[in-house]
């Protein structure tokens, strides 16, 4: 089963990714800071990561970075999932190494299809 890791800070938002990835077939893992995020992609290489931008402590443009620096997961995609929905984020997020980005609030339609384009290749 495809593994998804959601870091993200908000309960409420880690229940609406969880519940809309689970209910299409993803097992999901969550961690509520980046500090978090980035122990739990080492320790469990999950197919695919959504991280949250604005968490408290390191941010999610940091993890990105620091993630897609890493040897040891630089090969796990990230797809920033986050409500700072300007122009300028979005490309600094690319630039950070992410494979797309979403602004919330999320569609389920959008989520799902974005997670299966880039875990396809």
């Amino acid at each position: 089963m495809t593994r998804v890791l959601i870091v993200d800070d908000s309960p409420t938002e880690v229940y609406v990714l969880q519940n809309i990835l689970e209910n299409n077939g993803f097992d999901v893992l969550s961690a509520d800071n980046a500090e978090e995020g980035i122990k739990m992609a080492k320790a469990q290489k999950p197919d695919l990561i959504l991280m949250d931008v604005v968490m408290p402590g390191m941010n999610g443009f940091q993890a990105t970075r620091a993630l897609t620096k890493d040897p040891e997961t630089a090969s796990i995609p990230i797809i920033i999932v986050t409500t700072k929905d300007q122009e300028t984020d979005r490309v600094w997020g690319l630039r950070q190494g992410a494979k797309d980005y979403i602004a919330k609030p999320v569609t389920e339609e959008d989520l799902v299809s974005k997670v299966r384009a880039i875990l396809a290749g």
